[in-house]
C-alpha cells in the first residue's frame, strides 16, 4: 500500500477553520459566489462541448485497438462526422476508429492530414452526431480562462481547465516548419490529449491541443483555430495543403534611407536574401546584398539588388 501524506505542516484543524468562508460585508464580495461563477463556466462549456469530443485509435489491426500505432483525441465539427484531430494521431494509420462519450463506436477514414501545422481531418461512419462550434483564436488574451477536453491515457472526455499563459508563440512541426501564433496554456495535458479542443468560455474551440514540454508542469500548447480553419478548407478540398514555396532564406532587414529614395521605395523594412535552396533552380542569380522590397503576388517576389539587377523567385 502507497503511504500518501499532505505536502504541509501545522495544519489548522480547529472548528473555525472548518466553517465556510463569510461574506465580506465590506466590499460586497461573496467568495461562494466567485467560486460557482467559475464552476458554472467550466461545467456549461463540458455539457456543450463534452458530446463533440472523440477518442481516436489509429492502428493496423482492429477497431477495437489491436496493432494500435497511435490514440488521441479529436472534436467533431460537422454532423456527417468530420472530426478535426492531430496529425501525430493518425499518421501511417491504415485503421481508424472513434469512439463517442456515449460508448458507441464508429469506423473512421483519412479525409487529409498535415504534417506541418501537425493537423488532420477524419471522418467517421455517422451522421446528427453532436457538433463543436469553430471560434476565433485572434481574440484571445492572456490570463483568459480555458478548458481542454480529451482522453489522456484513455481516460475518456477527461476535463482539465486553466488559462492562456502565453499567445504569439512559434512550435516547430515535424516537418521542421515553424507554427505560428501557437497558444501557450497551463491547462494540465497528457499523452492521449492529443487532437482534443481547446474551449473558451464560450464553449468555442479556440485551438486544438498538440505538445507539452516533457519533464515540465503546466506548460502546454495548441494550435490556434484561425490557423486551422484555412488547413481544414484545403483538406476536405484537395485532401493536402497546398503551400508556395520560394526557394530562399531571408531574414528582415531596414532600407538605408537613401538607398529607399533613390529607387523611389515606400518601404521601411525588406527581406535580405540569406541562401538558395541547391535543388530549387528558379532562381538566376543572387548575392547575399539581394533584397526583396515587395511581394506583389502569391507565386512570384521580384527580388531588387542594391547593385540595381533583378531576379525572380519562383513558387512551387
Amino acid at each position: 500500500m502507497i503511504e500518501a501524506r499532505l505536502l504541509g505542516a501545522g495544519i489548522d484543524e480547529s472548528p473555525e477553520a472548518a466553517r465556510p468562508a463569510a461574506v465580506d460585508l465590506a466590499s460586497g464580495f461573496d467568495d461562494r459566489e466567485l467560486l460557482d461563477s467559475y464552476s458554472r463556466a467550466v461545467v456549461t462549456v463540458v455539457e456543450r462541448v463534452g458530446p463533440a469530443v472523440v477518442s481516436v485509435v489509429a492502428g493496423r489491426g482492429s477497431r477495437k485497438g489491436a496493432g494500435a500505432v497511435g490514440a488521441g483525441s479529436g472534436v467533431i465539427f460537422t454532423p456527417d462526422g468530420y472530426v478535426l484531430t492531430n496529425s501525430h494521431v493518425v499518421h501511417e494509420a491504415v485503421d481508424l476508429g472513434v469512439t463517442l462519450t456515449d460508448g458507441s463506436a464508429l469506423g473512421a477514414t483519412l479525409v487529409g492530414s498535415d504534417p506541418a501545422t501537425d493537423l488532420a481531418v477524419i471522418r467517421a461512419e455517422g451522421s446528427g452526431l453532436p457538433i463543436a462550434e469553430l471560434g476565433e483564436s485572434a481574440s484571445l488574451r492572456a490570463g483568459q480562462l480555458v478548458v481542454a477536453i480529451g482522453n489522456p491515457f484513455g481516460f475518456q472526455s477527461t476535463v482539465s481547465a486553466g488559462v492562456v499563459s502565453a499567445i504569439g508563440r512559434s512550435l516547430r512541426s515535424a516537418t521542421g516548419r515553424l507554427i505560428e501564433n501557437v497558444i501557450q496554456t497551463d491547462v494540465a495535458l497528457n499523452p492521449g490529449n492529443s487532437g482534443g479542443p481547446l474551449v473558451d468560455t464560450r464553449a468555442r474551440v479556440v485551438g486544438i491541443n498538440t505538445a507539452i514540454i516533457a519533464m515540465a508542469q503546466g506548460i502546454s500548447f495548441a494550435v490556434p483555430i484561425d490557423t486551422a480553419k484555412p488547413v481544414v478548407s484545403e483538406l476536405l478540398a484537395h485532401g493536402r495543403v497546398r503551400r508556395a514555396y520560394l526557394g530562399i532564406v531571408g531574414q528582415t532587414r531596414p532600407l538605408d534611407r537613401m538607398v529607399a529614395r533613390r529607387y523611389a521605395l515606400s518601404q521601411a523594412h525588406a527581406v535580405e536574401i540569406m541562401s538558395v535552396d541547391p535543388g530549387y533552380g528558379r532562381v538566376t542569380s543572387w548575392s547575399r546584398s539581394t533584397i526583396a522590397p515587395s511581394v506583389r503576388s502569391t507565386t512570384c517576389i521580384d527580388c531588387w539588388s542594391a547593385g540595381g539587377s533583378t531576379t525572380s523567385c519562383g513558387s512551387a
